[in-house]
């Protein structure tokens, strides 16, 4: 009898590691990148259709995003796809540029296919694979904690914000809205 109950708890202490591996992004670490960008937000049919007052900017600005217990305080994915925080729509001012894409479009691929390793800078101006990108000011707080000579990111084409791209952390599951600044 002593050997079985040997034999079961090796067993269970050997199929813990295999469990945690089910869901990793529960555990402190995301999930692969998303296998497509946000969809146009579609505001609910009872919101009316005008620009944000200073009050809703305030709300925004002090917004909790861990829609979950172990979920970043930032814009992240859930599994499924889901784009926690990328739910203001095209009135949203803190995204409206004057001039969209001024410095060009982005060409290098978008999408989980395209990973890209940051290479230096920080929020106002980071790099990677020569090309040069800023992330928009509204979205600061939200990448502090970005390696930015080392983290990888996916980037994805923004449906609700002309002149911004968002921009994945692969290693924290996290996203800020950028802006292309052209080639180096």
């Amino acid at each position: 009898m002593r050997t079985v109950n040997v034999v079961l708890a090796a067993l269970l202490a050997a199929s813990i590691p295999v469990v945690a591996q089910q869901h990793p992004q529960d555990h402190g670490r995301p999930a692969m990148p998303p296998s497509r960008g946000p969809a146009p937000y579609r505001a609910p049919k009872a919101a009316p259709a005008h620009k944000m007052d200073s009050m809703r900017q305030q709300q925004l600005q002090q917004r909790n995003f861990s829609d979950q217990k172990g979920h970043p305080n930032s814009p992240h994915v859930d599994r499924g796809n889901k784009w926690v925080g990328h739910d203001t729509g095209r009135d949203d001012d803190r995204y409206r540029v004057q001039h969209p894409w001024e410095h060009g479009r982005f060409t290098g691929g978008f999408g989980p296919s395209h990973r890209w390793q940051l290479t230096g800078g920080g929020p106002t101006r980071f790099r990677f694979n020569n090309w040069y990108w800023t992330v928009a000011s509204a979205d600061f707080a939200f990448c502090s904690d970005w390696n930015w000579d080392s983290d990888d990111v996916v980037i994805y084409l923004d449906p609700d914000h002309d002149g911004y791209y968002l921009a994945y952390n692969v290693r924290l599951g996290t996203y800020v809205h950028i802006m292309f600044m052209g080639p180096m």
